[in-house]
């Protein structure tokens, strides 16, 4: 069990849904998208078939708000038969640049949590999506000059941690990784020989939903950044 965090020499945090909202824009958005082509499926049917175009197109666009627009306007030529207007896609286009300029808002207690913790140990931010998305967002948050290097990847799997342990000099049992995703943030670290922590968000989406790996030594779950303070 995690108790001291002044053992570890690096920690880390994911970003969307860990120090920023994130996945209630999505999910705004895939609402508006459902609206929009409600007179060619039903929602249900309708969300299944985007959901399926998001995993399909992930080796080709990654994570984030691009891939995402671009899956909703496959879909809605898909669900159409070709025959979606022009202004569908010119609204589809909309909802996903209202994604990208849409102002970062941070949860509460990030902000506390990690100037406070980068007092005793350099911190640093990983995680996935659009580079230029996520570096905006770091940038309105004012966290920035708290992280030791902010690391934004394709994906969070096992490899790609110990390569950013191995480039930080870190090794793993040494390095805490905080974060929301359980697929993403946890399991991955676990495997290595890190320690993770958990801190749930009230959505998550589909894909990085994965079991709790309870109990286990390395693993702690909290239920909000300033839990971190206590520990």
């Amino acid at each position: 069990m995690i108790t001291d965090l002044s053992r570890f020499s690096a920690i880390a945090f994911d970003a969307d849904d860990t120090l920023w909202h994130n996945e209630r824009f999505f999910q705004l958005s895939q609402s508006r998208f459902v609206d929009m082509l409600s007179d060619y499926a039903d929602p249900k049917n309708l969300e299944d078939r985007l959901m399926a175009a998001e995993l399909r197109n992930m080796g080709h666009y990654g994570f984030g708000v691009k891939g995402f627009t671009l899956s909703m306007i496959e879909t809605a030529i898909d669900v159409t038969d070709g025959a979606v207007h022009a202004s569908v896609i010119k609204d589809l286009l909309k909802i996903g640049q209202d994604m990208l300029q849409h102002p970062m808002e941070l949860l509460e207690g990030a902000h506390l949590a990690v100037a406070t913790l980068s007092q005793s140990v350099p911190l640093y931010v990983i995680t996935k999506g659009d580079l230029l998305h996520q570096e905006r967002k770091l940038a309105q948050s004012n966290l920035g000059d708290y992280f030791t290097g902010v690391e934004i990847v394709s994906d969070k799997t096992p490899a790609v941690y110990q390569s950013i342990l191995d480039k930080i000099g870190c090794a793993p049992d040494e390095f805490l990784m905080i974060g929301n995703s359980v697929k993403s943030d946890i399991l991955p670290v676990l495997d290595i020989g890190g320690w993770a922590c958990f801190v749930p968000f009230e959505i998550s989406w589909q894909y990085e939903v994965a079991q709790i790996p309870t109990p286990h030594p390395r693993f702690k779950q909290i239920t909000s950044l300033l839990d971190l303070l206590k520990s």
